[in-house]
Formats: structure tokens, C-alpha cells, sequence
């Protein structure tokens, strides 16, 4: 199977149309048949549904949408391993990619990506947001260079370093709720309230050990990915969600206010890369900055060589 084809196949299902994909590759419509005909003899599968002469619609199969996954997931990493070696040599410029939840820890990545990109102006950073199990699949693909991830990692499959903050959790509610008057909330407060919870949250997880129950025997009206989605459904009174602080801005004219749990629970933030990781120069870089970060600290206090570890403290505002 040729990369070449591949592009071919994607811009197929990004047109739904054979006529339209020939014209944005410049190809002839006959030529691009062809070429996908022959990589469905290949694979011994149907790729495409084409519709009827008239409306010249193609839609995918199951294995045509499988193959589109793929195929997205595999140019990408062509096209980082091409930059990568393409600015192997000379000068320190590039790409670094990271993964991460949403977490005000994520400062901590910026500063070292600020300090570092004025001695290196070449290096370009790309952040893809979305939950632990995102970051992870992205690493494990080679995808990311880098994840951002609550709760210590697989140490059997990731090298690690401890960031020095921890995110606090708690709920996020409208000002007017009741519930806004107390300066924290108790497992009872929340019992027969609707929640919106973290799709990452098992049973048996951190949330509901505080709670001392199931959470099949809690109200929860909706499961949320990303917390953006989720303070919108708050706002208008759908219910309360149970997240991390520092993540929507309840100052000023918000709508919405955060009150963490009593007793409190925080969530340890950890940067994370594959073991036997074989890094660009820029990436190279990028991890040497915040190695130095982390042992400049004045609440950094090492305790491995590979896993330093950090007293609990939040996570630093803007400076």
C-alpha cells in the first residue's frame, strides 16, 4: 500500500466525491478509480459505497472508515518523521508535540516553552487537548512527543517527571446555587444533586471513594470529555460538575463559581513519555528545559534520578 494512494483514499472521503478528489489532486477521475480499485483488490475489501451515476456520492464502508483513521494517523506520522530528520542537522528547529488534559498545570509547560523558544525560535509547539486515554493512545502511535496526564503513570510503559502542582478537585456551580453560600462541599451535599461528571472517572475511582458510594446510586445527568461543554450546561442550570479548579475563569462577570471538596482531593499532574523514546533535537531540548525547570524550583526535591517528586503545592498563576 503506497502513501501515495493512501492521500489518494483521503481526500476521497474528505470530498465524498470522485469527481471533486481527482480535480483538488489533479488527476484524471478514471486514473483515481483505478488507483483506489486496485487498493481494494489489494486488501480484499469494498472502501467505498459509489452512488449512483447521477449524484456521483460515495460514502465509506466500515472498512473504508477503519482505513480512514488509519491513514490520517499514519501520514501524520510520516510527515513528523520527515521534519524531524529534515532539521537533524545545523540548526535546533522543529516541531514538539504534547498531549494534555485541562489543567492549569499546563503554565508549568508554557514557561519552558517560553524560556526556550528564545534561544531556539525554530522550535514550534503543537498542543492537542483531550482526556488521559487521548494522550496515551497519541504517545503510544508516536503521534505526540509528550502528555500531560493526572494520577501516576504506567512506569512499565512511560518515563515520567512529577510536576511541581497539584490540581484541586471540587464542583462547579452557578452563583446563584444554594450550595454557592458554603466555602466547601461535603459528600452530603451532593447526594440527590444532578451531577456532571468526568468521562474518566471510574466506579470505584477517587471521586467515588469520597463519596462512600457508587456512583450508579448518584444523580448523574450527563458525562463530559472537556469541561468547556460542560460549564455551559452548569450555566444554564442543568447541574453541577465535578471537576478541577482553575479550568474555567469564575472571576468578574462569570456566572459560575468553584467550591473544592471537604475533605479535600487533589489530583498529582505528571509529564509522561514513552520508555526508550527516541527524541528530535527540538524535543531534545524542550525535556532538558523542563528537567531545569524542575530542579530550579525552590519546592523541587529530587527523589530518583528518572522520578523527581514535588511537595504538594498548587499550581502557579501567570508571572
Amino acid at each position: 500500500m503506497e502513501l501515495r494512494v493512501l492521500q489518494y483514499f483521503l481526500a476521497i472521503a474528505r470530498e465524498q466525491n470522485i469527481v471533486r478528489a481527482a480535480q483538488s489532486l489533479h488527476l484524471t477521475q478514471p486514473t483515481l478509480s483505478t488507483q483506489i480499485k486496485n487498493m481494494e483488490e489489494e486488501l480484499g475489501k469494498q472502501l467505498l459505497i459509489r452512488g449512483s451515476k447521477g449524484s456521483r456520492k460515495v460514502t465509506l464502508t466500515e472498512e473504508g472508515m477503519i482505513l480512514r483513521k488509519r491513514a490520517e494517523e499514519i501520514l501524520e506520522l510520516v510527515k513528523k518523521t520527515e521534519n524531524e530528520i529534515s532539521c537533524s542537522a545545523g540548526t535546533v528547529a522543529g516541531d514538539v508535540s504534547i498531549g494534555a488534559g485541562e489543567t492549569e498545570g499546563i503554565r508549568l509547560i508554557a514557561k519552558a516553552a517560553g524560556k526556550l523558544k528564545k534561544q531556539y525560535p525554530g522550535i514550534h509547539y503543537h498542543i492537542s487537548s483531550g482526556n488521559a486515554i487521548f494522550v496515551r493512545e497519541q504517545l503510544d502511535k508516536g503521534l505526540i512527543d509528550f502528555g500531560i496526564v493526572f494520577g501516576e503513570p504506567d512506569l512499565t510503559r512511560y518515563e515520567s517527571y512529577k510536576l511541581p502542582c497539584t490540581d484541586v478537585w471540587g464542583v462547579l456551580m452557578p452563583k446563584t446555587s444554594l450550595l454557592a453560600q458554603k466555602a466547601a462541599i461535603s459528600p452530603q451535599d451532593l447526594l440527590g444533586q444532578p451531577l456532571l461528571l468526568s468521562q474518566q472517572e471510574p466506579d470505584n475511582g477517587p471521586f467515588s471513594r469520597w463519596m462512600q458510594c457508587s456512583l450508579s446510586q448518584l444523580d448523574i445527568v450527563m458525562t463530559y470529555n472537556l469541561l468547556f461543554n460542560a460549564s455551559l450546561l452548569v450555566e444554564e442550570g442543568f447541574g453541577l460538575a465535578v471537576c478541577l479548579d482553575g479550568i474555567i475563569n469564575t472571576s468578574g462577570d462569570s456566572k459560575l463559581c468553584f467550591r473544592p471538596l471537604e475533605p479535600g482531593i487533589e489530583a498529582e499532574l505528571y509529564i509522561i513519555w514513552k520508555k526508550y523514546q527516541l527524541f528530535s533535537k527540538p524535543a531534545e531540548k524542550f525535556l532538558a528545559a523542563i528537567r531545569e525547570n524542575l530542579h530550579t524550583s525552590p519546592t523541587h526535591k529530587p527523589t530518583g534520578a528518572n522520578h523527581p517528586s514535588h511537595p504538594d503545592t498548587h499550581c502557579p498563576g501567570p508571572t
